[in-house]
């Protein structure tokens, strides 16, 4: 069974930043499915636009609120925008711009966070891959591959990444059975931010 959640952005490019052919087809061929479908030369920029959303998905599923809910919540908004910040400093210290996409606006991310909630308000889709996998399935994340790899791409280039590393270990605890899906558990996050 399919469930259609939502719209979301289709973006294909090259990792070198080629506009190929075969990048121009993959895009044709999305075109049937959706007419904003298109190639960029900064495929990148729109990776790392995902990378920081995504920190605040993983965030989201700390708790059992929805995603809209838990990003319109006033108390942890500043830990929201302090994640994706810190996802973006590492980009941008790796010579990456970030891109916009779907509500999520990296040039202005205070203002994003209103409008992630609107873009998610609409969707179908109330709660992340991340919480169902670990709600629902019962299952590990692929936090490693996605936030834990952030770590040490910013070490590279020295910039911190404390709220990043804590989330990671956050989300372990959770599907360790060490930790329940929480404000509690969100609330533990936003100690790291405010330290």
């Amino acid at each position: 069974m399919i469930h259609y959640g939502g719209r979301g952005a289709v973006v294909v490019g090259e990792i070198d930043g080629r506009i190929t052919p075969r990048a121009t087809q993959i895009r044709d061929a999305w075109l049937d499915f959706d007419d904003r479908a298109h190639v960029t030369s900064n495929i990148w920029g729109y990776l790392w636009g995902k990378e920081a959303y995504g920190a605040m998905l993983f965030a989201t599923a700390l708790t059992n609120e929805s995603i809209a809910d838990a990003l319109a919540m006033p108390a942890y908004r500043d830990l929201y925008i302090a994640l994706g910040r810190e996802i973006l400093a590492v980009a941008e210290a790796r010579g990456v711009t970030p891109e916009a996409f779907d509500g999520f606006d990296p040039s202005a991310i205070d203002k994003s966070l209103d409008d992630l909630v609107a873009f998610n308000r609409r969707s179908a889709k109330t709660h992340s891959g991340i919480w169902r996998d670990l709600a629902v399935r019962k299952r590990r994340t692929e936090v490693d591959a996605q936030l834990g790899i952030v770590a040490t791409l910013g070490a590279e280039v020295d910039v911190a990444t404390p709220l990043t590393t804590r989330l990671v270990e956050l989300i372990h605890d959770i599907e360790n059975g060490m930790r329940p899906q929480s404000l509690e558990t969100l609330d533990t996050l936003a100690t790291t931010a405010v330290q």
